[in-house]
């Protein structure tokens, strides 16, 4: 009896952990993403050249890549709570400062140092899901976790375009200053750490990384899949009005329904994953998918095809994020607890690494050959990461 109990308070536990956690992730990835929602604005009625806002939007991608292996570790070694609350009211500090101090040069330091905050969200929020949920779970729990970069991007798509538009750049970073403040305060107050058995805690963990190929190539495959998905939240946008023809409000309004339905496509790849028994076979799918969608959207665009168009831009957009839970997953069981804090620092970080150079790239590319080319040479990304996909998955720790 005592035992049932203790397993039904667990499990309530962890779905609160979680929503914690979407929460905190949220917060972080709304600000994150807001610059890129700044591009219009400072591209079309400003005229700051598309390469140059590109490098402005992707300032605190550059922020996250320098420090969430620290992050990461710092959660193996301390916990999740103090991580995110602190990281959490660090981004929204660096939000403050982006809103009081004027300039662009201020809002990309301000952006640096905001990212750089906001990483932690991202490396301990994934050790949160792993040490609360068993391994039959986890695939619809990292899903619904993995919402929280959508829902992000979806916050800043709705708020950040007519807020700079009327009130200005600074204007805009409000929401994402008061959204971060608040999930600090929550989250020092109510999450927990998961519990780690006396073995976990004793006897230090030998590095996953020595023990094969499996969280190489993963972490390989995830930076060839965040190409295409950079590229569509980045410049989707303004390609859905520069190209496909349509106005500001009915283009934030497609961008925000595509970041919703792959929010919760995130959640079914989660699950199917659990019901399949494998991360790794739906994510060679996805690869597949991802290459065939970005077609399918330059092809649309030639054919000025509109409402095709934004059917393909949704779809692809879906497919885009769908791989994210999948990889996070795989890295966090191959890793171990001891590891997964540092595994999934590192991640991110070739992950961000990879984002930081698409605003600038493909706003080049995009300003020497034009939308359906550069979304055709994108397409290359996911092309490549078919075969470095494991035929396996790993497990560090029985389930």
């Amino acid at each position: 009896m005592g035992h049932a109990a203790d397993q039904e308070t667990a499990s309530a536990t962890a779905w609160r952990m979680l929503a914690l956690g979407v929460g905190a992730q949220t917060a972080g990835t709304a600000f994150v993403s807001a610059p890129a929602f700044l591009i219009p604005v400072l591209h079309a009625e400003r005229g700051m050249p598309l390469a140059q806002a590109g490098l402005l939007a992707a300032a605190p991608t550059v922020g996250m890549v320098l420090t969430l292996i620290a992050w990461g570790a710092l959660a193996d070694r301390i916990g999740e709570r103090w991580v995110i609350s602190a990281g959490l009211a660090l981004t929204a500090l660096a939000a403050l400062g982006a809103v009081v101090v004027p300039g662009y040069a201020a809002l990309g330091v301000f952006g640096l140092l905001g990212g750089a905050a906001a990483a932690s969200s991202n490396a301990a929020s994934g050790r949160v899901v792993v040490g609360w949920f068993p391994r039959g779970r986890r695939g619809l729990a990292m899903g619904i976790r993995q919402m929280a970069q959508p829902l992000g991007v979806t916050v800043a798509a709705l708020t950040v375009p007519w807020i700079a538009a009327a009130q200005g750049t600074s204007a805009a970073l409000v929401l994402p200053l008061v959204f971060n403040a608040v999930l600090a305060i929550l989250c020092g107050l109510g999450l927990v750490n998961p519990p780690r058995s006396p073995r976990q805690a004793d006897h230090p963990a030998p590095n996953p990384y020595r023990a094969g190929s499996f969280l190489w190539r993963i972490h390989a495959v995830s930076v060839l899949l965040v190409v295409p998905q950079f590229t569509l939240s980045t410049f989707g946008l303004v390609w859905l009005i520069a190209d496909v023809g349509l106005d500001s409000v009915s283009a934030g309004a497609t961008v925000s329904v595509a970041q919703v339905v792959g929010a919760f496509g995130r959640i079914a790849v989660g699950v199917w994953s659990d019901r399949l028994g494998s991360r790794v076979r739906l994510l060679r799918w996805v690869a597949v998918a991802a290459a065939v969608t970005l077609g399918l959207a330059a092809a649309t665009d030639v054919a000025s095809l509109r409402a095709a168009a934004v059917a393909a831009f949704v779809i692809a957009t879906i497919v885009s994020v769908a791989d994210n839970g999948l990889a996070f997953t795989s890295v966090a069981e191959a890793a171990g607890q001891r590891w997964s804090g540092k595994a999934l620092g590192a991640q991110n970080t070739g992950q961000f690494i990879a984002a930081s150079g698409v605003g600038p790239a493909v706003g080049a590319l995009v300003a020497a050959v034009g939308y359906p080319i550069a979304f055709c040479l994108v397409a290359a990304a996911p092309l490549a990461a078919i075969p470095l996909v494991p035929r396996r998955d790993v497990h560090a720790e029985p389930s």
